[in-house]
């Protein structure tokens, strides 16, 4: 298999027929034909999905007054944790305040790891950061390094926490200094943390930066653990090119490290009998190859469902892998939306198949909502209403798009009305 990775490139596509993936995907969808057993459960859902809504509405409101947050940011935290009442985070922010964490300091904490907002400040929280403190690390130290990993915070026993963090305090010092102590030589032979710290260090050695390295080190799961086939997948991923500086390589680490040969290869084939350039995929998307069959063929399923041609889906996806990730829902409302609302061809979505990975309700429909607008006043293209390429209008940056559609117009009264459509859907 290995050498099959690095010669992947030069195999030639082997087609299979569509007929024989149409009745897969009508097999699939007769397996997953119900009826709707959830009616009577509705009223309760209901209430709960209100209840739910008002600690997130609290949550939002705290982290925008309290930390100065973003409205965006903290809706998007609130999704990950909500209360409705202040007293318990309060406690947990005044007791950072008094370990001499700044406000700054805070925010990041907060923002990397909001489950410490519901944590007991008292009997949990307070004594791992009187511990770590006697660390012996100034205070200065000592706020940098729980700043910067503070899901350490997470971790319990007092052996576990003290190797993390002194492994992080290790790194910061080493990334001032230039120098770099290997830490695992101080870690007691067969310690549960051992592997991992090694693995970690390989990895920091190779050029994996901070913020890839952390998460791998503190994380119960992924591509760190183990001694030969780390090392052997390690081997296999510098192999294949990958950067060690970018997210990608770890992406490449976790499957080659969690998928057997056999499997790799059995999920290779079958995107080549679909007619994709599997290992083409992999090196621009590596977690593709994470993606069940079942995923695949719900995906297939949807884009012909929604008038793709075989051929037409097979671009999207060389071009844009993780539009094959995407919930069919999402695909459905986004490619609705941008094909018959906007009247674009479906080829512009075939050429730009990065516009499904944006958000519907963010991006696409304020941006779409100004282009209408401007269409309406005839005030686009030659005939005054002329659709402009779907790439103009979605891929570039808010600030290109209303320089480019908003701020270029001379009439103030204009200006003010297209920003008021912009501004308005992104009020939620």
């Amino acid at each position: 298999m290995y050498s099959l990775i690095l010669h992947g490139r030069r195999r030639s596509i082997e087609l299979q027929t569509w007929r024989n993936l149409r009745d897969s995907v009508n097999l699939l969808q007769n397996a997953f034909a119900f009826s709707n057993p959830f009616s009577s459960v509705r009223a309760a859902a209901d209430v709960s999905s209100r209840d739910g809504r008002k600690g997130q509405n609290f949550t939002v409101s705290y982290l925008v007054g309290t930390l100065g947050l973003t409205r965006k940011l903290s809706e998007s935290i609130s999704r990950k944790v909500s209360f409705e009442v202040k007293g318990n985070a309060d406690s947990v922010l005044n007791l950072f305040r008094s370990h001499g964490f700044t406000d700054s300091q805070i925010s990041g904490i907060i923002t990397d790891y909001p489950k410490l907002l519901t944590a007991d400040a008292k009997k949990s929280l307070g004594p791992k950061l009187q511990f770590l403190q006697s660390r012996g690390a100034s205070s200065s130290e000592f706020t940098e390094i729980v700043s910067e990993v503070p899901k350490i915070l997470g971790k319990t026993g007092e052996i576990t926490l003290s190797r993390y963090y002194d492994f992080v305090k290790v790194v910061i010092e080493a990334d001032k200094s230039s120098k770099y102590e290997k830490l695992c030589h101080s870690l007691p032979e067969g310690s549960k943390q051992e592997n991992k710290i090694r693995n970690v260090l390989v990895l920091r050695e190779l050029g994996v930066p901070k913020r890839l390295l952390f998460p791998l080190l503190i994380s119960n799961g992924g591509p760190v653990h183990g001694k030969e086939k780390f090392d052997e997948s390690i081997k296999k991923v510098v192999e294949m090119g990958f950067n060690p500086t970018t997210a990608k390589f770890v992406d490449a680490l976790r499957i080659v490290q969690g998928l057997s040969d056999k499997k790799i290869e059995e999920r290779v084939n079958f995107y080549r009998r679909l007619g994709f350039d599997g290992w083409e995929i992999f090196n621009k998307y590596p977690i593709f190859l994470a993606l069940s069959e079942k995923n695949i063929l719900n995906s297939v399923q949807t884009f012909l469902g929604l008038g793709f041609s075989r051929d037409e889906f097979a671009k999207m996806v060389n071009h844009f892998p993780p539009c094959i990730g995407l919930s069919s829902e999402m695909v459905k409302k986004k490619a609705g939306f941008l094909v018959k609302k906007m009247n674009w061809p479906r080829k512009s979505v075939v050429s730009n198949p990065a516009v499904l990975g944006y958000s519907l309700e963010k991006r696409i429909v304020p941006r779409c909502k100004v282009i209408k607008a401007l269409m309406s006043k005839k005030l686009l293209g030659e005939t005054g209403s002329e659709l402009p390429p779907i790439g103009f209008v979605l891929k570039d940056t808010d600030k290109v798009f209303l320089s480019r559609f908003v701020r270029n117009y001379d009439d103030e009264e204009l200006v003010a009305e297209l920003m008021t459509i912009f501004t308005g859907d992104r009020a939620t």
